[in-house]
């Protein structure tokens, strides 16, 4: 059966869709913390921390831990993939577009695809903490993911700067 391009055929797809889910082989079950895998700063934009949990086998989604130092933010991005970060410590708002909402220890932040973002920790002397979960591998696999980073900017100044590179 294929898998995709024109000898596709979704009744065959169907068709082989079983009853029964087999245990998955997948491993490791546990990624310790210590074996996260801290991003180099050249990919990351911004002055917060991303390590990945790179050695899970998950195939449609990415957690990371992220650290938003004090007094600091993240760069405003807008990217294909929906985002939902944990906050696992520390107190902060975000921005998305033209919606603003504050957050503390044990809240959800939920990041819709392609809407400007921005995510500040509010203290001055604590990091923020979050553990983030995002389906990009998904849409990697699917060959849709994009990402677009305007920098330490303004909601209007990114989409400013990205108008006028599609124009």
């Amino acid at each position: 059966m294929a898998q995709s391009g024109p000898d596709f055929s979704v009744t065959e797809f169907l068709g082989a869709l079983s009853d029964t889910v087999r245990p998955s082989t997948a491993r490791p079950i546990v990624v310790r913390a210590g074996e996260l895998e801290t991003l180099p700063a050249d990919q990351v934009h911004n002055p917060t921390t991303l390590s990945i949990a790179g050695r899970l086998p998950t195939a449609t989604f990415e957690i990371f831990r992220q650290t938003i130092p004090p007094g600091e933010s993240s760069d405003m991005q807008r990217h294909h993939h929906e985002t939902v970060h944990y906050v696992i410590a520390g107190t902060g708002h975000s921005e998305v577009e033209d919606e603003t909402g504050s957050w503390s220890t044990g809240d959800f932040v939920y990041t819709p695809p392609w809407t400007w973002h921005r995510h500040y920790n509010d203290s001055t002397e604590e990091p923020v903490e979050f553990l983030t979960i995002e389906n990009s591998r998904l849409l990697g696999l699917l060959g849709v993911g994009r990402r677009q980073s305007a920098g330490l900017v303004t909601v209007e100044q990114a989409r400013a700067r990205f108008e006028e590179e599609t124009t």
